[in-house]
């Protein structure tokens, strides 16, 4: 009976997502119409991309485990094909040894979804950081091999080792008195890092004055990054059914989210402006390519992964 009530609240958490999406749609609209000389643009571009990509997590929250376990492995293979394609710091030489990084998403993701936390902690950052470097003195190009040898394994911590840990929050055992499941955490730290990012977005746009890193992201602000930190610890709060956290660790927690993302999305804007892009991609209109909407969980997946695997599970 409890499950039943649990899954519920997971119901019900969905149907926030998307009445969330629908106000926020109706708003700029008529914000359009009540100001006509605003630029609304870019918001009311986002919020039709946030259907897209609410339905495609809430899809892989709610299925079958094994389908939630291939689309977040295909979502690691596309970031880090996206990544590697747009990075000068590739030669042409690496293009042979990526293939390594690739064959190692299946093997990573396969370690989460049998649970063996040991060989999925240490299998990326300790055998392929091993692999990586010898397969590249193989080749025998010595010319910035030192530069390679550091990129590659960057490229697949942060697009395969840092959102995998998603994935393995889905086979994560019952906790007593949280019988909810994975599933709820999993949907939990994507609705509240999404939304993070939404909210210092929104708050920036609105308030937005004092710059942070103004040659990095001259869009970032104090007054969004504040904003959006409490706005996301207020909503992380009404949802802290999702979570076995306490009411004080709840808040500690979604406070360390929100500045993660930040982390997150200011990494990924010093690639971009190292680069010359304004965007990683275009393959979701108004957010531009994959990686830019994962730069925030590439990080707080595994913040939070183990936060909940040292306070519940050690």
């Amino acid at each position: 009976m409890n499950v039943f009530i649990k899954q519920w609240e997971i119901a019900l958490v969905i149907g926030l997502i998307f009445g969330l999406l629908v106000f926020a749609t109706a708003l700029f609209w008529i914000m359009g119409k009540v100001r006509p000389q605003g630029d609304f643009s870019e918001l009311k571009m986002r919020t039709r991309s946030w259907w897209l990509m609410a339905t495609i997590f809430v899809l892989a929250t709610i299925l079958h485990p094994v389908i939630t376990f291939i689309s977040l492995g295909l979502l690691s293979f596309f970031a880090l094909r996206e990544l590697s394609s747009i990075s000068k710091n590739v030669r042409e030489a690496d293009r042979r040894v990526l293939i390594w990084c690739f064959l190692s998403i299946p093997i990573q993701y396969y370690f989460a979804y049998i649970g063996q936390y040991s060989l999925f902690l240490t299998f990326i950052p300790v055998f392929m950081y091993l692999w990586i470097p010898f397969m590249l003195a193989i080749i025998g190009e010595t010319e910035d091999i030192s530069r390679s040898m550091s990129v590659l394994p960057t490229q697949l911590m942060f697009t395969v080792f840092g959102v995998s840990h998603l994935a393995f929050l889905v086979s994560l055992p019952d906790i007593e008195g949280f019988d909810i499941g994975g599933r709820a955490l999993l949907l939990f730290i994507v609705f509240i890092t999404e939304m993070n990012d939404n909210f210092q977005f929104t708050w920036g746009k609105l308030l937005g004055r004092y710059k942070i890193i103004p040659k990095v992201s001259p869009n970032k602000t104090w007054e969004g990054l504040i904003g959006g930190v409490i706005t996301t610890v207020v909503v992380g709060y009404f949802l802290r059914f999702l979570t076995p956290f306490s009411e004080i660790e709840i808040l500690i927690v979604c406070g360390v989210v929100a500045i993660t993302g930040f982390i997150g999305d200011v990494v990924v804007s010093a690639i971009k402006r190292d680069i010359g892009l304004k965007d990683t991609g275009s393959t979701i209109p108004g957010h531009g390519g994959i990686l830019d909407r994962i730069d925030s969980l590439a990080l707080t997946g595994p913040v939070f992964f183990h936060i909940v695997y040292n306070l519940y599970y050690v």
